[in-house]
């Protein structure tokens, strides 16, 4: 699949938010507090599948693909375990922001400019892929998921975050999110490029991949905490495996 899944206005803005990623007080700062919430929950399901409960670094010798690594604010935390993380984004200020930070702290990341299919190796194949708020911004949600769920390993797993596309996320995640209270910039999501949890599921069924877990997730912007629970109407996650294959 070579036909490009970015939209150029999506990949401009997250030039102009480059700088900010790794500002905790800045518009990211919603990021930062549901990153840490998913991080947690990466390296539960991922020490689990792979039997590495025990392990002092459960990740370790693991190859993770973080698809939309944005900044790196999963891909830094996920080396530091010690993954072998190659962080992938389409935003040239994303990846050069990613790479200073990443060189000021230490840590080894593979970082690389564009889409999937233009910078990764044919053959190139990933014990763990991570594809975290990124569906809503690419233009063919099918085409997007058939290039990264073709990267996940015999036995791997995929990770996917979205917005759903419902009255209540438009009321929450645009609304009161972008304009009421301003805790992301107007105009980080479009309500049509949400994705329901079905349709989600189909793209991936449609590869081969299995759904073994859907999660909501819940952001308080009064108090900046974030929160799993049952309704997947506004964020949720999707946990996906290879079917034993």
């Amino acid at each position: 699949m070579t036909a490009s899944t970015t939209i150029p206005s999506e990949i401009e803005r997250f030039n102009k938010l480059s700088a900010t990623w790794w500002n905790h007080e800045g518009p990211m700062r919603p990021l930062h507090v549901v990153n840490n919430l998913r991080l947690g929950y990466v390296v539960e399901q991922v020490s689990r599948h792979f039997g590495r409960e025990a392990a002092r670094q459960p990740l370790s010798g693991l190859r993770m693909l973080d698809v939309g690594c944005g900044g790196g604010l999963l891909s830094e935390p996920l080396a530091r375990q010690g993954a072998q993380v190659v962080g992938v984004d389409a935003s040239p200020g994303n990846i050069a922001a990613a790479r200073l930070h990443a060189n000021q702290q230490g840590v080894a990341v593979d970082y690389r400019l564009g889409e999937p299919e233009a910078v990764l190796g044919t053959e190139e194949r990933f014990d763990v892929v991570l594809a975290l708020e990124v569906v809503e911004h690419v233009n063919d949600v099918p085409a997007f998921v058939h290039s990264v769920a073709s990267r996940v390993a015999p036995g791997g797993l995929l990770f996917a975050s979205t917005i759903d596309r419902t009255w209540k996320s438009f009321v929450f995640a645009i609304v009161g999110a972008e304009y009421v209270l301003r805790v992301l910039p107007r105009g980080t999501h479009q309500w049509r490029q949400f994705v329901r949890p079905g349709e989600l599921a189909a793209a991936a069924g449609s590869t081969g991949l299995r759904q073994i877990q859907l999660r909501g997730m819940r952001y308080n912007p009064f108090r900046h905490t974030a929160a799993w629970c049952e309704d997947t109407r506004v964020n949720y996650i999707a946990l996906y495996d290879t079917g034993g294959s």
